[in-house]
């Protein structure tokens, strides 16, 4: 006899709530730029996004953090919000600021080397 709760894994219902969820991890991810459940990534939230919002995909080594946050302040951003996650080799690194991010911007984070993708998952609002 098996002392343990059963999870039902493969039922119809779990099936159907499976695929519920993945259509609201996938719409956050979408519409904030938040990771959960990420089998490739790690977990990153930083809730409903309401600033410009700058999500960037890299390799997890020494000296990220401080090359996109240069950048930034160079291009007179102030960061409002900041969240770095990593997962073995990668990282996955979310920031708000003030006001819109300029394509040149985004341009030069792209050119540094280690980052794999940056993406701006909104870029109007602000504080």
């Amino acid at each position: 006899c098996l002392v343990i709760p059963h999870l039902g894994a493969s039922t119809e219902e779990s099936e159907d709530n499976c695929a519920v969820m993945a259509v609201l991890e996938v719409r956050n991810y979408l519409e904030n730029g938040n990771i959960h459940n990420s089998v490739n990534y790690p977990d990153c939230d930083l809730g409903i996004c309401q600033n410009p919002r700058l999500a960037i995909y890299h390799k997890n080594i020494t000296n990220m953090i401080s090359q996109f946050t240069n950048v930034i302040g160079k291009d007179g951003h102030n960061i409002v919000e900041l969240s770095n996650q990593s997962r073995g080799e990668i990282a996955y690194t979310m920031m708000d600021v003030e006001r819109p991010l300029s394509a040149q911007l985004v341009d030069q984070l792209s050119q540094i080397e280690g980052v794999f993708r940056v993406r701006v998952v909104k870029n109007e609002g602000g504080r």
